[in-house]
């Protein structure tokens, strides 16, 4: 199947390692123009050296941190200063630390909440009246399985990625007679960096040790298995393209199965 990606031009936040990363490299291979975006500039050139060697297109690298109020405003005007326009937006970021509710003060859950809401926020916000000038305009919020599903120890993202789904969801009801496309990927454990910090962290409150935590979490999943990151970019990357055009308000979880409900 063609995509139609061949030279759209993409943003994509938190990309210079797991989830973010796999999904640019999957634009890239199909023909995508993709400006990627990292706090740490050093991963993010390391990063788009890697995408260079397979790119088509054109690679764009936006260091900052998109929690920083005046950041999304900056990168998508670089964005439109080197490429005129833009058809696709992910947005992207890490995930806030673990714990329990008791351990969480008001700092972080302010923190959780500019990382996990207000970074998708600003970003839709700054790059909307350039999707309204582009024939496929799409964006894409990566969210968590814990959506639907409360993940233990994780109580800052289990509440504040579900008001970015319901973001979404609002979203794509109130921008979709302007054929502006919103969806969220609810991805469940994938083997990524995030994970391992995850997992090291239960093993710790635990006593037990990394390895079994994650042979614990694959046995949630019907195949015994964690996704891989290239496994999520496949879904993201047709979630985000012209061949979804009919695809809007969706939840998708990418998560093997592990989700248990029937809705």
């Amino acid at each position: 199947m063609d995509l139609d990606l061949k030279n759209k031009r993409v943003l994509i936040t938190a990309a210079s390692r797991g989830l973010g990363f796999a999904t640019a490299r999957q634009l890239v291979r199909e023909g995508a123009w993709v400006a990627i975006n990292a706090r740490n500039a050093g991963a993010l050139t390391s990063a788009a050296e890697k995408l260079r060697e397979e790119a088509a297109g054109e690679i764009l690298t936006l260091p900052g941190d998109v929690t920083a109020p005046e950041f999304p405003t900056q990168a998508v005007s670089q964005v439109i200063a080197a490429w005129g326009g833009l058809d696709i937006l992910i947005t992207n970021a890490g995930g806030p630390p673990s714990g329990t509710f008791e351990n969480q003060d008001d700092a972080a859950w302010q923190k959780a909440i500019d990382l996990c809401l207000m970074s998708h926020v600003r970003l839709i916000r700054a790059a909307l009246p350039y999707l309204r000038q582009s024939t496929c305009p799409s964006v894409l919020t990566i969210t968590s399985i814990a959506v639907k599903q409360p993940i233990a120890n994780l109580v800052l993202s289990n509440s504040i990625r579900a008001a970015t789904a319901s973001l979404t969801k609002s979203l794509a009801l109130e921008l979709g007679s302007e054929n502006i496309r919103f969806n969220s990927i609810l991805p469940a454990s994938t083997l990524t960096e995030r994970i391992l910090d995850l997992l090291s962290y239960r093993a710790g409150q635990n006593g037990t040790t990394v390895d079994e935590e994650m042979r614990k979490q694959a046995a949630e999943s019907p195949f015994k298995r964690l996704a891989t990151p290239e496994e999520f970019a496949n879904a993201a990357v047709f979630l985000v393209s012209p061949a979804a055009s009919y695809i809007t308000g969706v939840m998708l979880t990418v998560d093997g199965g592990s989700y248990k409900a029937t809705f």
